[in-house]
């Protein structure tokens, strides 16, 4: 099994994130600092490399380049005092498996870096296509932690946002980013959904595309958004009929945090929309 790296062995989060991983049987170990960190590589390998929840984004960017050149396949778990969107869009260009800034949540840092720990297939999982200060698009592969690391970017990418625009929009997010890569290419890896996410002077929008064949809305009878409203639990059935996964809640809960919900016409393209009072930045 592959082994986790975590830097700064002297911080409470550091400690937490190993004890975590102790609990799950992830074997782990921990960096006094950088040069310790490099010093650890050039003995072995390490699946995940987690850095110091104490540094810049632009400081471990520089470190993960530093250690690419001893493991060139080494993945990259950032830990930052805080992120600007350009640091995000940094992040992304330089391959970091995932993003996170305060307020961290040990468990999960330490349940996504024990679940991708041997994962050999994820580098090229996304793809930026653009990416400015308002205007990111990517390319992702239909994989269920590649949507799980694309929506940790995102989260980091609108943290400037009010909490509670930014909750409803990640729900928002991740139930048509599921849809898409469940419905639309089958959870097959060698598809891909293009995201592209926009910040205007007075909305926040997320354009997802999936590469499906669409759907029609008279076809959505195992969603609940179709649900007639003398039988809410419609869809329930027609789901146990048809063999599928519990579930069909996905529209209807997206439907519900944004302010806009916007198909194309053959149903595989999907804009989200939430009026922000906040100017940009």
């Amino acid at each position: 099994m592959s082994r986790v790296l975590i830097l700064g062995s002297d911080t409470q989060i550091a400690r937490n994130i190993g004890d975590a991983l102790n609990t799950a049987s992830i074997p782990n170990e921990y960096a006094s600092g950088r040069a310790d960190a490099l010093r650890r590589l050039r003995m072995r390998s390490f699946g995940v490399v987690i850095t110091c929840a104490e540094s810049s984004v632009e400081e471990d960017l520089a470190l993960l380049e530093e250690m690419r050149h001893i493991r060139p396949g080494v993945k990259c778990i950032v830990l930052a005092r805080d992120s600007t969107p350009d640091d995000v869009i940094a992040a992304l260009r330089a391959r970091v498996f995932a993003c996170f800034t305060p307020p961290f949540d040990e468990r999960a840092i330490a349940s996504l870096a024990g679940d991708t720990a041997s994962d050999n297939h994820w580098e090229h999982d996304i793809q930026v296509l653009s990416a400015r200060p308002g205007w990111v698009s990517v390319r992702v592969s239909c994989r269920l932690i590649t949507a799980e690391r694309l929506l940790i970017f995102a989260k980091e990418l609108t943290n400037h946002l009010p909490s509670d625009v930014q909750t409803d929009m990640m729900h928002a997010l991740r139930e048509i980013l599921l849809n898409a890569m469940e419905h639309g290419a089958a959870f097959n890896p060698e598809q891909v959904v293009e995201v592209t996410a926009v910040r205007t002077a007075r909305t926040l929008v997320f354009h997802v595309r999936d590469p499906g064949a669409g759907f029609r809305q008279e076809s959505l009878t195992h969603s609940a958004i179709a649900n007639p409203s003398r039988d809410p639990t419609a869809h329930i059935r027609q789901r146990e009929e048809e063999g599928m996964r519990p579930g069909g809640y996905g529209l209807l809960v997206a439907n519900g945090t944004v302010d806009e919900l916007i198909y194309s016409e053959i149903g595989n393209e999907v804009l989200l929309i939430k009026y922000v009072d906040t100017p940009s930045t």
